[in-house]
């Protein structure tokens, strides 16, 4: 190990001199959301994979709108899919896949991924930065976090202090990050609980046994009492050896592929044994401001690479997974700090927008596609976004209530607001078998209003069952501008007034939401 590397990775935690295939792992010890994650059921060995797209990822270009197509493809002329090139899902006639996921769409067609439609949040951060900082700590865009979602999770689980792990019940890491950078996600009140790996190398010398030869110099002397210090404080070498080595042979992943090299890893720990909960894994380039597409072929160019770059490497882990039995352990899903703009550039890319769908996968998962095809004005302007559908927190309580079996106390403590929760995975999971709502309402018209066109006031009427009753109204840019709705309400219609004579003309959107249903409806003021 470099000493600079050494000083960069030893606060504040200890360092575990090891790594996997050569990206840095972080083993979150104590961390109170993973630990919770073991102790939410005692019989419960499930394992999350969160994948991170950073830059932004272009959604609409990754799961393409077929039943608005005319919209989609005016939108953005120059980098449009083209409609027969679109890779269908069964059973499902409204949106396709990006022609390069073709291993997520045998994933999705053999019943194991999920497609959240335009998730988001209100009042969208467009920076890179504060919009992941959000994401990884489930804040409002308004607010600043100093813990993560998963160290809150893990401090309302397991509180106490760091050094108390690993123990006798909590014998391995409790997460484990692979990458450089410590997330914000796995912040506890404390303290981060990370432990850095910074080389392969490092790690495959730990599972043989091999260690580096040192200078016979005063520097050397140095760097071989700091690698027994880092043996000393690492107390999960043992265990991370231990469930390497007991996988000797793994299935094919793709070459020259950054992810898949990542998720091999992962699949490798999970399948030894490694009773490790949360797993993060990244890959990068998805700020495709320009050159998104090849102008011959739209179907090609960098974005493309990106998309099949993680359908492959998400197949090749859950075929390896399912010929290491123990595809049943795991539940992934990918996420971005922000989607893009409806509307293309002219440099052939797409600008910094706000929702876009997340794909979750896994044995246990729900097939379908939770939402409707995102709303696209008839004539879009650059200002344009996709607006939000589904909060991101949703998709997170929903994972933690459905997989982990985290109760309704602890999630409101976790997440701080009670979010909606969509019907992601099977009620086996958790013991519990639920009949799923229909929440896709694309057909129903549940929230109308008239006059559309308006120029001052619309009336709303929206048509709710049991429970609390949301509506929301958003501008084009994603930010909310009213709630003009958020009670408990009898079945029945309602109606009410909706005052827009302080607010500049343009489209909006009234968001409808009640229980695990929603749904979003264009309106347009006028002069």
């Amino acid at each position: 190990m470099k000493r600079r590397d050494f000083l960069k990775y030893t606060a504040p935690a200890a360092i575990l001199p090891t790594i996997i295939n050569g990206f840095s792992i972080k083993a979150f010890g104590s961390s109170p959301m993973l630990a919770a994650l073991s102790g939410a059921a005692a019989d419960n060995d499930h394992v999350l994979v969160m994948i991170q797209l950073t830059g932004g990822n272009d959604g609409l270009n990754m799961v393409i709108p077929l039943d608005i197509y005319g919209k989609y493809q005016a939108a953005r002329t120059n980098i449009a899919i083209p409609e027969g090139k679109v890779l269908r899902l069964d059973n499902y006639l409204k949106s396709g896949l990006h022609p390069a996921m073709k291993g997520v769409q045998q994933l999705y067609n053999e019943g194991k991924v999920s497609i959240i439609q335009s998730v988001g949040y209100p009042s969208p951060n467009f920076s890179h930065f504060r919009a992941t900082d959000i994401w990884l700590t489930g804040s409002d865009s308004n607010e600043i976090l100093t813990s993560g979602w998963g160290g809150r999770y893990l401090d309302t689980k397991y509180p106490g202090p760091q050094d108390s792990y690993p123990n006798a019940d909590n014998p391995d890491p409790l997460a484990i990050q692979i990458g450089s950078i410590v997330s914000p996600a796995f912040q506890g009140a404390e303290a981060s609980r990370g432990m850095a790996i910074t080389s392969a190398t490092d790690f495959y010398n730990l599972i043989d046994g091999v260690v580096d030869p040192v200078p016979n110099t005063k520097a050397g002397k140095e760097l071989e009492y700091i690698r027994m210090i880092a043996k000393q404080t690492n107390s999960y070498e043992k265990a991370i050896k231990s469930a390497a080595t007991k996988v000797t042979s793994q299935g094919p992943y793709p070459a020259n592929n950054n992810l898949a090299d990542q998720l091999k890893i992962v699949a490798r720990l999970v399948a030894g044994g490694l009773k490790t909960r949360l797993y993060m894994v990244s890959t990068g380039g998805f700020d495709t401001h320009a050159s998104q597409t090849e102008s011959g072929d739209t179907t090609t160019g960098g974005h493309a690479k990106l998309l099949g770059g993680v359908s492959d490497a998400i197949k090749a882990f859950m075929d390896d997974l399912k010929g290491l039995r123990a595809s049943r352990r795991v539940v992934g899903m990918t996420f971005s700090e922000f989607g893009r703009r409806i509307k293309s550039n002219f440099s052939m890319g797409t600008d910094h927008g706000a929702a876009a769908p997340m794909i979750v996968f896994g044995d246990y998962v729900n097939q379908g596609v939770l939402g409707n095809s995102p709303a696209i004005p008839d004539n879009t302007s650059v200002a344009d976004n996709i607006p939000m559908q589904y909060d991101f927190r949703s998709v997170y309580a929903s994972i933690l209530e459905q997989w982990f079996c985290v109760d309704q106390t602890d999630l409101n403590k976790i997440l701080q607001k009670d979010y909606q929760r969509l019907p992601l995975i099977s009620g086996v999971a958790c013991g519990v078998i639920t009949g799923l709502p229909d929440i896709n309402t694309d057909d129903k018209k549940l929230i109308t209003n008239s006059p559309n066109p308006f120029t001052s006031a619309t009336t709303i009427t929206y048509i709710t069952g049991n429970g609390n009753t949301m509506i929301q109204i958003f501008d084009t840019m994603g930010r909310l501008v009213s709630v003009p709705v958020n009670k408990i309400h009898t079945p029945g219609t309602y109606t009410f007034t909706f005052d827009a004579e302080y607010l500049a003309n343009g489209v909006y959107y009234a968001r409808f939401q009640n229980g695990s249903v929603q749904q979003v409806r264009p309106m347009l003021k006028v002069k």
